[in-house]
């Protein structure tokens, strides 16, 4: 009788350990943002149209509205977090930031290593050169000097597609397009908005689109095994989608609607 009693006794104990607060089961992501009532978000700010500085000096562009509005449907204070392409993903596996939207095109490599939401934003890669410099493709693009930033979706096309080509890499997306207009590289890879929006600034830059690279829509990277603000992220898309919010962003700063994209 006594030997049950402690048997009893030892379970209990057991059983008021694991229900402790030391021994709580790690809180998920999405619950972890709603229960602190901020999320933070790693977004571009040398990067228009998607993330840049205004004169203000407050962050403004695309992602920028699009961390707002997710921010604004999980009802908690934005906290923006200011990365360049090398360190976005690294931002995230350090916990430094709980979502990444910065104009970020989904691989395989990456797919490793983090969780994607659905597309939110078109973007078209491509490589852009001097007016009287000829490259109608990949093939003519061997012997050019292209800058581009290290790690970024242009970065591996570029590597991949034109493997002749003769690359520079900086370290931000300022490094990679000052290196094309100081004339230290014959050309440039980047987004064609980004190129339009350097136009835009100043129309007598010598720039051309060249090659195509590719259709790489944007999505925001989570941290892997986080499927409930996956879900969360992905129904909040949708109904922007579908409300017109995604297409009203897209015309702001990109001058057309975002058109379908991929789930």
């Amino acid at each position: 009788m006594k030997r049950r009693s402690l048997l009893l006794s030892l379970i209990a104990a057991s059983l008021a350990a694991i229900a402790a607060p030391g021994h709580a089961m790690a809180e998920d992501a999405l619950s972890a943002i709603l229960a602190r009532k901020v999320i933070r978000v790693a977004v571009p700010t040398d990067y228009p149209p998607y993330g840049s500085v205004g004169t203000d000096m407050v962050p403004r562009g695309y992602d920028i509205d699009m961390a707002t509005l997710v921010a604004k449907k999980l009802n908690v204070k934005l906290e923006l977090i200011p990365v360049t392409a090398p360190n976005r993903i690294a931002y995230l596996q350090t916990k430094k930031s709980d979502l990444t939207i910065s104009s970020l095109g989904k691989t395989p490599e990456r797919e490793k290593v983090i969780d994607y939401s659905i597309a939110y934003a078109p973007f078209f890669d491509a490589v852009f050169g001097k007016q009287d410099i000829v490259a109608k493709n990949y093939a003519e693009l061997t012997g050019k000097v292209i800058s581009v930033t290290r790690g970024s979706m242009q970065d591996e096309e570029l590597s991949r597609l034109a493997p002749g080509a003769v690359i520079k890499r900086f370290e931000d997306n300022n490094g990679t397009v000052s290196a094309f207009l100081a004339g230290q590289t014959q050309m440039f890879a980047t987004g064609t908005a980004v190129a339009a929006a350097i136009k835009a600034k100043d129309p007598s830059v010598s720039m051309d689109l060249k090659v195509i690279l590719s259709n790489a829509p944007c999505y925001i990277g989570v941290l892997k095994g986080e499927p409930q603000l996956v879900a969360k992220l992905n129904e909040i898309i949708r109904e922007a989608k579908t409300n017109g919010a995604i297409d009203e962003m897209s015309r702001k700063w990109l001058g057309a609607p975002a058109g379908a994209l991929p789930e």
